[in-house]
C-alpha cells in the first residue's frame, strides 16, 4: 500500500516507520508543523524535524513538513481559549486530532495515499462489515479517548500498527533496529506551549481578575484565585489552600468566584449523571434504529448499556446511556465520578471496554445553563477569542 505516515520526532511514529517499511508498503512520510517557533511558547520543532530527518534518512524514505499552523490556531486554539473563558474545560487533544492530523491534513495530503498511519495507541476492527475504533493491547498508553471525535471515514483511512503492542516491546522494537531516538522521552503536556506553563499561557491570552475562594459548605471565604479560567472542576492542586486537601467543586463565572470543598473522599466531588451534549457517534448510533420503534413496543429500550471515561486514564466505569427527549443524554453511572467537569468529554465504550463508540461533551447542569456558542468543533467567529501571535 501507499501509506501517508504522520511523524513526530518520538520514539513510537519511529516504530510505526520501522514496522511498515519491513511489511513492504510503500511510505512518505510527514510532519505537521503547527507552532510559530518564536520563542514565546509555541512548540519548538527543529529537533523534532531533526530526528525526522534522521528516521527518514535511514530508510530512504522522503520526508514532507507541512504547516497547518493558522489552522491549529483558528480551529483548537481558539476553542481552547473560548472554552476556558466560558468556564469550562477544554480538550484539545481530541479537536487536534479530529480537526488537524485527520481533518486538514486528510484534505490536503492525506487523501492521495491509500492508508494513513500514526503512532497512536489504538486499534481498528471490523464488526459486520464495519470499521470501528478500538482499544489498544497496552491499557496504560491506550489513547482511543483522544480519538472519539473522529469520524468514521477518518476513521475507515486510518492504520494504528501500534495498537497490539505494550509500550515496553515498542521501546525494545526501537532498539533492535537500531532506531536515533530509541531512548528518547515521551513528550508531555500540550506541543503548543513549548516549555511555557499551561497557566502562563493563559495568562498571556486571558489576563488576571482576582476573585473569591469559597468554601461550598459553608459559603465562608477562605482565600483568592487569578480568575476562574485557571481552574478546573476536580482540581485539587495548585489551589495555594492550608489545611488541605481541598478540591475545585464548582465555579460562577459571572461573578467570578471559584468554590472549593475540603477532604479527601467529600461528597461535593462526586457525582452519577453526567448530561452530555452534542453526542457524536464514530460507526453507528446505538438508538438511531429506536427511533423508529413504536412508544407501546416491548422492543423499546431507554438505555444502553456501556463502560465509559470522562478522563484519559486506564480506569473504565460502567452504567447506562439514556437519550433525553430534548435530544440530548444522560450518562448514569454504577459508582461515583470524580471530577465531572463541563466541557471535558464523556467517552462511550462498548459493555466489554473492546470498541470506542464515540463521546459527547459533557453539558452543565440544567440548572446552571447559559447561552454558549455550541459549535465548538468548526471554526471560531469569535475575534476575541483569537490568539495574538
Amino acid at each position: 500500500m501507499k501509506i501517508a505516515v504522520l511523524v513526530s520526532g518520538g520514539v513510537d511514529s519511529a516504530v510505526v516507520v520501522d514496522k511498515l517499511y519491513k511489511e513492504g508498503h510503500d511510505l512518505h512520510l510527514f510532519y505537521i508543523r503547527i507552532g510559530m517557533d518564536n520563542g514565546e511558547g509555541d512548540c519548538s520543532a527543529d529537533e523534532d524535524i531533526e530526528m525526522c530527518t534522521l528516521i527518514a534518512r535511514k530508510y530512504g524514505l522522503p520526508l514532507k513538513v507541512v504547516s497547518l499552523h493558522e489552522e491549529y490556531w483558528d480551529n483548537v486554539m481558539a476553542y481552547t481559549l473560548r472554552t476556558v473563558k466560558e468556564g469550562l474545560t477544554p480538550h484539545p487533544d481530541m479537536m487536534c486530532n479530529k480537526m488537524i492530523k485527520f481533518g486538514f491534513f486528510e484534505e490536503r495530503w492525506g487523501k492521495e495515499f491509500d492508508k494513513t498511519a500514526t503512532g497512536h495507541y489504538a486499534s481498528i476492527k471490523e464488526v459486520d462489515g464495519k470499521y470501528y475504533l478500538a482499544t489498544a493491547a497496552d491499557p496504560v498508553k491506550d489513547q482511543t479517548d483522544f480519538l472519539a471525535q473522529i469520524s468514521y471515514s477518518q476513521l475507515s483511512h486510518l492504520l494504528f500498527p501500534l495498537g497490539d503492542l505494550p509500550k515496553s516491546e515498542v521501546r525494545r522494537l526501537a532498539a533492535e533496529a537500531k532506531l536515533p531516538n530509541a531512548v528518547r522521552k515521551d513528550s508531555q503536556g500540550i506541543c503548543f506551549l513549548g516549555k511555557i506553563n499551561y497557566n502562563d499561557f493563559l495568562e498571556r491570552h486571558l489576563g488576571t481578575k482576582t476573585g473569591p475562594v469559597i468554601e461550598i459548605e459553608t459559603g465562608k471565604k477562605i482565600g483568592e484565585h487569578r480568575g476562574y479560567w485557571f481552574y478546573t472542576i476536580g482540581q485539587r492542586k495548585g489551589l495555594g489552600l492550608s489545611g488541605g486537601p481541598w478540591y475545585v467543586v464548582k465555579k460562577n463565572t459571572r461573578d467570578n468566584v471559584v468554590y472549593v470543598s475540603n477532604g479527601y473522599d467529600t461528597r461535593a466531588q462526586y457525582g452519577r449523571e453526567i448530561p452530555v451534549e452534542e453526542m457524536h457517534w464514530i460507526s453507528s448510533n446505538p438508538f438511531a434504529d429506536m427511533d423508529n420503534i413504536p412508544a407501546d413496543s416491548s422492543e423499546k429500550t431507554e438505555s444502553v448499556p456501556v463502560a465509559f471515561k470522562t478522563r484519559h486514564s486506564p480506569e473504565f466505569y460502567q452504567g447506562v446511556v439514556r437519550k433525553n427527549k430534548d435530544g440530548g443524554y444522560i450518562v448514569e453511572s454504577e459508582t461515583d465520578v470524580q471530577g465531572i467537569a463541563p466541557g471535558q468529554f464523556a467517552i462511550i465504550y462498548s459493555p466489554d471496554r473492546s470498541l470506542c463508540l464515540g463521546s459527547g461533551m459533557i453539558s452543565l447542569p440544567a440548572n446552571n445553563k447559559r447561552k454558549r456558542n455550541r459549535k465548538h468543533h468548526s471554526e471560531s467567529t469569535e475575534e476575541e477569542c483569537r490568539p495574538s501571535i
